[in-house]
């Protein structure tokens, strides 16, 4: 089996929101990218690169992992810095 990797899924920087960014992803690495001769677009022969599973917890992902024999790989996520604004800071300063 191939090597996977668990991790979740950083914001869209085009959207202020954060939904889908509490989930979990199993998703398999790509073994062969091939460019197609005609549109130039990223291809492949594999369709396990086309799976991605999603996770309501960490454990919940790596008890998949570990039950189906996949080697994965568990990329933790950083803690979000919150930082506090107010409007009369831009005259404070």
């Amino acid at each position: 089996m191939r090597k996977a990797k668990i991790y979740i899924p950083v914001k869209n920087p085009m959207q202020s929101g954060f939904g889908k960014t509490y989930k979990w992803l199993l998703e398999f690495e790509v073994a062969d990218n091939t460019i197609n001769p005609l549109m130039g677009w990223q291809s492949s022969t594999d369709t396990l690169s086309e799976l991605k599973l999603e996770f309501s917890t960490k454990e919940l992902a790596i008890d998949y992992a570990e039950r189906n024999k996949i080697d994965f790989e568990l990329i933790e996520t950083r803690e979000r810095k919150s930082v506090k604004k107010s409007y009369s800071d831009n005259f404070l300063k």
